[in-house]
């Protein structure tokens, strides 16, 4: 293992769930996995969402049959978005600094 949260030649910003030290720190990464995990079951598969380029997000097909969509916000400002699906649509605001789940079900 590498004594330090970076890998050599790796991206400064990029850490794992968990540095291990004297002790145990919780980065970023572990209450992002976290969360995900509780809505993203296994057997999930990621699907299609559109890129925004002021929102990152993410899609995906559980086996229970239900869209998960993640969102995050890493601007400074809230952003205001579409979620379509199947010619259903709906409008959320995501504050600046901020990550959202939405779920709902395929049928």
């Amino acid at each position: 293992p590498f004594c330090c949260p970076h890998a050599p030649g790796g991206e400064a910003r990029c850490v794992g769930a968990l540095t291990i030290g004297e002790g145990i720190t919780r980065n970023v990464a572990y209450y992002v996995i976290a969360h995900a995990a509780k809505f993203v079951r296994p057997g999930s598969v990621r699907i299609y969402s559109d890129e925004l380029t002021v929102l990152h997000n993410v899609a995906f097909l559980t086996p229970a049959g239900h869209i998960v969509l993640i969102a995050l916000n890493d601007g400074v400002e809230a952003q205001t978005f579409n979620i379509q699906f199947q010619g259903n649509n709906a409008v959320a605001t995501l504050p600046a600094g901020t990550a959202a789940t939405f779920v709902w079900r395929t049928e």
